[in-house]
């Protein structure tokens, strides 16, 4: 169980994208990101917020920050999307996690998922990475998981991510691994990561068994693997750290 929170600590994106978030919400969560047993991989935060946190972490900063675009309704036209990310790259954002526009999708639209990403990787230039969110909880269905996945990964995604964390049903195994079968048959060093309801170093111990069953013990890299959770930080600094956990925040 320690080896396993040491790992999902190192790949966890630490995320506040509550509604009621404000300045120093993002304050606390830059320093909840610098743990006695190590880094976050990334915080996750609205893009309003993403100039106050590379102020606070400086550039080049272990913890990466990573923001939203296009959420979390997927509903923006596509040159407001990329507005969004432009201004979120000038204000430091080293991550983009981008919501496909997934209503238009379940409507028998593949394109517009093609369109969407496509038009977003085009300004997420290296060291920028791109991480694709697929609502997986209103997708439902096992073949548009999978379809959606394929399109993303064909359209440049560095990461297909499962969820937004505002649906009812967000990350579950049996997403995870449509998903994670979607990557090995791409054969491209595309990353996953599960968004939503993980909150437990139990939980992050069944994805990662998941994703070693498919694509092999060592893939689950901060490169190629990110936990989506708010809640996951407590629990995982309390195995580490041999204390009792505190109760886990109710959203994401």
């Amino acid at each position: 169980m320690h080896d396993t929170a040491k790992r999902a600590l190192s790949l966890l994106d630490l995320t506040d994208l509550t509604d009621d978030c404000d300045a120093a919400a993002i304050e606390k969560l830059c320093a909840q990101a610098q743990t006695p047993f190590g880094t976050t991989a990334a915080i996750c935060i609205w893009p309003r917020f993403v100039a106050q946190a590379r102020g606070i972490l400086g550039p080049g900063h272990a913890v990466k920050i990573a923001t939203v675009v296009n959420f979390p309704s997927g509903d923006l036209a596509v040159a407001n999307v990329l507005a969004e990310t432009k201004q979120a790259i000038a204000d430091g954002a080293d991550e983009i996690d981008l919501v496909i526009p997934y209503r238009d999708f379940i409507a028998g639209h593949e394109g517009a998922v093609t369109d969407m990403v496509s038009a977003v990787k085009a300004v997420c230039t290296p060291p920028v990475i791109l991480k694709t969110i697929l609502e997986t909880g209103e997708l439902k269905d096992p073949a548009l998981i999978r379809e959606a996945s394929d399109l993303a990964i064909t359209a440049g995604a560095d990461f297909i991510k499962t969820s937004t964390g505002k649906v009812s049903v967000n990350a579950t195994l049996q997403a995870a691994e449509i998903m994670l079968n979607a990557i090995k048959a791409s054969g491209k060093p595309v990353g996953f990561k599960p968004a939503g309801g993980v909150r437990t170093v139990t939980d992050a111990g069944e994805y990662l068994a998941l994703a070693a069953s498919i694509l092999g013990e060592g893939w689950a890299t901060p490169k190629t693997f990110r936990f989506g959770a708010s809640g996951l930080l407590g629990d995982i600094l309390s195995v580490l750290g041999g204390q009792a956990a505190p109760a886990a925040p109710a959203s994401y």
